[in-house]
């Protein structure tokens, strides 16, 4: 029987790319290690904002950038009713199929969003 390798979390991915972008913003502009950094993460991107935070630690630890802190905006998917309006309340993951209020189909609205909103670098000694 073959063993099963596990599987990266693909927020290391994500995170790479953050910080790859990153760092070209902050090259670009003559600055030094990064600072701050600011992403938004929806819903629907299946990205956990804890295990991105993580992976940003693991990869820029040992780097000049090792001081830096990714800020997470974590951006909920919002479900409506396009006949009467309704804004249903649901528990974080969890779908509603039909309004409550009237029985027709939901639809769902943002939650989509993974987006390099800010970056923050000390100037380069």
């Amino acid at each position: 029987m073959k063993k099963r390798q596990p599987e990266k979390m693909h927020e290391v991915g994500i995170a790479t790319e953050i910080y790859r972008m990153s760092r070209a913003i902050a090259e670009e502009h003559g600055g030094g290690p990064l600072e701050d950094v600011f992403v938004r993460v929806g819903e629907l991107t299946a990205v956990e904002p804890d295990l991105l935070e993580f992976a940003w630690q693991a990869l820029t630890m040992e780097t000049p950038d090792a001081r830096s802190k990714l800020h997470v905006e974590y951006c909920p998917a919002v479900q409506m009713c396009q006949s009467c309006g309704q804004t249903p309340e649901r528990a974080r993951g969890r779908w509603l199929p039909l309004c409550p209020n009237c029985g027709t189909l939901l639809k769902v609205e943002g939650g989509q969003e993974l987006d390099l909103e800010r970056v923050s670098f000390l100037e380069k000694e």
